[in-house]
């Protein structure tokens, strides 16, 4: 470790004291770095190379040339609760009051491809996000608001192809120009097989729904991003930084591979893929690992897989606050970690934010903590003076030198999962999970004995917290959606809606691309959870291995 100078040696002329001790850190998941790092860190660092200008490749800086100079990201605050009526009035109440992109939540059921009347769905209907189950649902949603005029987010993986149908058919309902529809779908299977656990079919025919989705978008929907690949998650989990930008981009690996084997050319459908990732606590961390994750990208698209249209080799990137680093105990400090987090993410150059509401930690948000989530973005955006110029952190000994560190810890992961066989490979075998169940048990042991301080849980606590309002789902929301949809049932036409289901389970035992039966499908009425069924019929369903 480099030499702290004493006041003598850094010329203020006073007596020459002993350096100071170091502290130990407070952040365990944040790498290694010197109290005092120079110019000696960056050795074989080539300023050209490996930041070169906003907009220019490896895009370290920024994938414009303008960034927030063009415009702000856009602040996309995600929300879904309850009736399709009920979000609706969310959304609208949040454009009305500056939001400038809708993010939508859907509920357990609706996620794992089970209607509302489901056993299974009993007591999870409108709980963690909307209850979709069919179009009658879909057109509630979004009544009012011009899908040709906004751009929407959509949370959903095993599901996805139904919910983009969904979202298109309503669109077409609305006499939009399809071709002018923008917005994301996640389509991130990976991740749920390492993390997040709303899987439903085997990994492969499930890796063959999302190509299917990359092709029909390219063709039918051009300016809509095919698929959002999450390290949110995965950090969620309880995964190192380093981890989530290196399980995140070869997830992203996969999907190139399988949707090259599909047919399909890079060039064609790269500039459809999208990101999405955590900002955690770590500041100086979080800002290091955005422009680390811009340039490993921008170098495995040109490097491994010869992308040609620059397009196809920028990583643009959602961004949300960390909602596993909120805290039920003084929830009020939810406040400053949300706002911290949110500066880290512009700082890094995201294209769209999220920021959680403090009191996330104990229910959905209420309406006034949502709108002061936004406020922080907005505050961000028009008071501090971060977006005045692009990519203030660059030539910082520090950001440089943290941002090669996790471009190469990143790299390393990378060369194991490539020596295991690939990411389908590295997550059958459980070894992806194993590493982010590590990670997560070391830090939460580091908690339990205090060496990582969490204000009012280990350090700074109270005896009694004050309570403070919170949002609950009324009971009726689920007897509602069920009479819904016995309704949509008994007054569709049924052997219209049947014989669209057994063309998407025939599509399914084909290679025939399974968007446009799906499509008919929506539009017929038959719901998603039926739609579901016929591809499990088809798929199979998967079961998770058990990893030690």
């Amino acid at each position: 470790m480099n030499k702290i100078p004493t006041n003598t040696e850094a010329g203020t002329g006073k007596k020459q004291e002993e350096a100071p001790q170091e502290l130990p850190r407070d952040y365990p998941a944040a790498l290694p770095i010197d109290v005092v790092v120079t110019p000696e860190h960056l050795q074989g660092w080539d300023a050209e190379a490996d930041l070169g200008f906003p907009g220019q490749f490896p895009f370290t800086r920024g994938i414009y040339p303008t960034m927030y100079r063009g415009r702000f990201w856009t602040m996309r605050q995600y929300a879904g609760f309850g009736t399709a009526a009920e979000s609706n009035q969310r959304y609208r109440y949040l454009l009305s009051q500056g939001q400038t992109g809708l993010s939508v939540a859907f509920d357990l059921p609706t996620q794992i491809g089970m209607d509302s009347d489901h056993a299974l769905a009993c007591g999870e209907v409108g709980k963690v996000g909307v209850a979709i189950d069919s179009l009658d649902d879909m057109e509630t949603l979004f009544d009012g608001i011009p899908l040709d005029r906004v751009s929407t987010s959509m949370t959903i993986n095993s599901t996805a192809a139904i919910l983009l149908a969904l979202y298109v058919a309503v669109a077409k309902k609305q006499g939009a120009d399809l071709r002018r529809l923008s917005g994301t779908v996640q389509n991130d299977i990976l991740k749920e097989y390492i993390a997040r656990g709303t899987y439903i079919y085997p990994i492969r025919p499930a890796m063959r729904i999302v190509t299917d989705i990359f092709a029909w978008c390219r063709a039918e929907i051009p300016n809509w991003n095919a698929i959002s690949i999450s390290g949110y998650h995965i950090r969620e989990a309880g995964s190192t930084a380093v981890q989530e930008v290196a399980f995140t981009l070869a997830n992203a690996i996969a999907y190139v591979d399988a949707a090259l084997t599909a047919g399909l050319k890079v060039d064609d459908f790269a500039p459809q893929l999208s990101f999405f990732f955590n900002s955690h606590n770590g500041l100086l961390d979080e800002v290091a690992k955005f422009r680390a994750a811009r340039r490993l990208w921008a170098r495995v698209m040109r490097d491994r897989f010869h992308a040609r249209d620059e397009r196809s080799m920028l990583l643009r990137f959602h961004a949300q606050t960390g909602g596993s680093t909120l805290t039920a105990q003084q929830p009020e400090n939810n406040l400053v970690r949300v706002a911290l987090q949110a500066l880290a993410a512009v700082l890094g150059g995201c294209q769209s934010l999220h920021t959680n509401s403090l009191d996330e930690a104990l229910a959905l948000p209420t309406e006034q903590s949502a709108l002061l989530a936004l406020r922080t973005q907005q505050l961000i955006a028009h008071e501090t003076g971060v977006t005045n110029t692009i990519d203030p952190f660059a030539g910082s000994y520090a950001i440089e030198n943290l941002t090669n560190e996790i471009e190469r810890g990143a790299s390393d992961y990378i060369a194991k999962i490539d020596a295991l066989g690939g990411m389908l490979r590295a997550i059958e075998t459980g070894f992806v999970q194993s590493e982010v169940q590590q990670a997560a048990y070391e830090y939460q042991q580091a908690v339990e004995r205090g060496e990582v301080v969490v204000v009012g849980v280990n350090r700074f606590t109270e005896n009694e917290g004050k309570p403070i309002p919170t949002m609950r789902i009324n009971a009726e929301v689920e007897s509602s959606q069920v009479a819904r949809l016995n309704a949509l049932r008994a007054r569709r036409d049924s052997a219209k809606a049947q014989a669209a289901l057994a063309e998407v389970e025939r599509r399914a035992r084909s290679t025939e691309n399974l968007m446009p039966a799906i499509l008919s499908a929506v539009e017929s009425y038959a719901t998603l959870g039926e739609i579901s069924d016929a591809l499990r019929r088809a798929f199979g369903e998967y079961q998770e291995s058990v990893v030690i």
